[in-house]
């Protein structure tokens, strides 16, 4: 059976820690770090949802959908880019699956050591143990230790990248706030590969010592990304997904992947905090697979539409308004996939 999807962003939170009346976040301490207080952590200043309570589903994980149907898209064939399976990661909850594009030209260590830990079967049962409504949700803590993590190296952060414009393409769409609180200076905004991206203008590479132009993902709603402490180079296994746009992680929190499918059950995962939220009992990673896994049997087709192509050019600008295309963040990308 063939069901289509377009991609709108799937949404987990992270609820803060109680330590500001603006609601900012301290996650808590990493297990391999607990004697010093360090954290996995976002920042976490958008306000929290009314907590939800939802019991554990414990029927069989194999019986659920990924996403809802919707309508097919009238693009010619040849503007849709097939996404390989080791390309991509799927996160079964207890509402059904989430399935996400991983981006190792943009976060490579990211990548490895998430594909690395859902290949050990490290985050089976876990925890979805901080999440905000209409920010992010954040994974891979336990039940009774919503610190958990690996004890594997740190990770350092991977907050942009130097790209050769000839052989990565980012179609520029915008002028762009990098981020509004850390870096207000202003950069161009566009898509690459189906993933909003900010970079510094391709021009500059004629002007730049090595030919190359700074890049990076984008915290658009839907964006996968890595929790970390206070350190930039200090993630561990913990990761959120964001609900909403947090265009104030921007270049601060490495972006590894984006959501592709799993709209439904990104929305039902329950709003709360893993022992700060009275009664809260948080929703369970039943199980993370990369495509590749030989022992995994889910696999779907997942196709993207190509950013880069006149269709989605022509696409692009009629979503917008006065001849302007719309802010990268506001745009859904076109996805399509069959089970």
């Amino acid at each position: 059976m063939k069901r289509l999807w377009m991609s709108s962003a799937l949404v987990l939170a992270l609820t803060a820690s109680a330590c500001a009346e603006n609601n900012a976040s301290d996650a808590e301490a990493d297990s391999a770090d607990v004697a010093s207080a360090a954290a996995e952590s976002i920042d976490a200043t958008e306000a929290a949802g009314e907590t939800q309570l939802a019991a554990l589903i414990q029927d069989d994980a194999g019986s659920m959908a990924v996403a809802e149907e919707t309508p097919d898209y009238d693009f010619p064939d040849d503007v849709w880019r097939a996404v390989e399976q080791d390309r991509l990661l799927y996160i079964e909850t207890d509402h059904g699956m989430i399935v996400v594009e991983l981006a190792p030209e943009f976060a490579p260590l990211h990548v490895e050591r998430m594909t690395t830990l859902a290949n050990e079967r490290f985050y089976d049962f876990l925890v979805w143990h901080r999440v905000i409504d209409g920010f992010v949700a954040q994974g891979g803590g336990s039940r009774t230790n919503p610190s958990h993590s690996t004890d594997m190296d740190r990770v350092p952060g991977e907050f942009t990248m130097r790209r050769d414009p000839n052989e990565i393409v980012i179609f520029e769409t915008q002028d762009r706030v990098i981020n509004p609180r850390s870096n207000p200076s202003i950069a161009r905004a566009g898509f690459w590969n189906g993933f909003p991206a900010g970079t510094q203008a391709a021009a500059l590479a004629s002007i730049t010592a090595d030919g190359m132009v700074e890049s990076w993902l984008l915290h658009c709603e839907g964006a996968a990304s890595m929790a970390r402490t206070s350190n930039p180079d200090s993630a561990g296994s913990q990761f959120y997904i964001t609900r909403g746009d947090a265009e104030h992680l921007n270049a601060q929190y490495t972006v590894w992947g984006r959501v592709r499918a799993g709209q439904d059950a990104f929305n039902a995962i329950a709003v709360g905090t893993a022992g700060q939220d009275p009664g809260f009992t948080p929703d369970t990673i039943r199980s993370m697979r990369a495509g590749s896994d030989p022992d995994f049997r889910g696999q779907v087709t997942v196709e993207v539409i190509d950013t880069n192509s006149q269709a989605f050019a022509d696409w692009l600008m009629a979503q917008g308004e006065g001849g302007e295309a719309p802010d990268v963040c506001a745009v859904d990308i076109p996805v399509r996939i069959t089970e």
